[in-house]
């Protein structure tokens, strides 16, 4: 191959070479800034990510606290509905007891089921030197009275007079004197309370009843519905 040839052929082979390295560096060059532009977007990306996340860390943070605030809050409240509840119940129990008190105090008029009890003489006996003894007395009259209050009655009234926590009775011959009246026999003696349980009281065996027949006293019971007491005017 001559010189000039071969002189030739360099140059073709030298061009090829610059042409492919010039695309290889422009080639390069590209790649480069499309990574870096990548690169970039990439980041920003990942900064809003970041931010993102810390915004809901905090939100979640807040819902965590606001939602311990509510379950005070909450315990708070059923404390103090549990405290209402308990004192509506006290009060409720204040004004029934004062209700109770009213009656018992003959303050208000009452009307309720109960039971009437009667005593009265014994039978004449012309063997009997003391007559006192088939009389009703006033002892008589407080044992029944005595257990019908403790057998739950709340009103309790003798001869159509109701009694009051500060009554006294009397017994004056024939008669007795409640609160200042006197009534003759017999003695009718109505209480408002349970029916049942006041006349099982006064029935049961060697009880009121047995003692006041064993004196010779007459005594009958009546289960009685819509007993009315009137309150008793110018007592306190």
């Amino acid at each position: 191959m001559s010189l000039k040839k071969k002189v030739k052929t360099n140059r073709v082979v030298l061009s090829l070479v610059c042409i492919v390295l010039g695309f290889m560096i422009a080639f390069s060059y590209r790649i480069n800034q499309n990574e870096r532009s990548k690169g970039m977007i990439t980041d920003r990306q990942w900064e809003q990510n970041i931010s993102l996340r810390n915004q809901l860390i905090e939100q979640e943070e807040t819902n965590r606290a606001l939602q311990k605030e509510l379950n005070e809050k909450q315990e708070m409240v059923r404390n103090y509905e549990a405290e209402l509840a308990k004192e509506a119940e006290i009060y409720f129990n204040l004004a029934e007891d004062a209700e109770k008190y009213r009656m018992f105090l003959g303050k208000v008029k009452v009307k309720g089921n109960g039971v009437k009890v009667t005593l009265s003489d014994g039978e004449y006996n012309p063997n009997e030197e003391n007559i006192n003894n088939y009389l009703v007395h006033e002892h008589h009259v407080f044992k029944v009275i005595n257990e019908l209050y403790i057998s739950g009655a709340t009103a309790v009234a003798i001869n159509g007079q109701r009694l009051t926590h500060n009554s006294y009775i009397i017994c004056d011959g024939p008669v007795i004197t409640v609160d200042g009246y006197q009534h003759p026999a017999p003695f009718e003696i109505t209480a408002i309370g349970d029916p049942e349980v006041l006349a099982s009281a006064l029935n049961i065996t060697g009880g009121v009843k047995d003692q006041l027949v064993n004196d010779e006293i007459i005594f009958s019971l009546q289960e009685q519905d819509g007993i009315v007491m009137d309150p008793i005017v110018g007592k306190k």
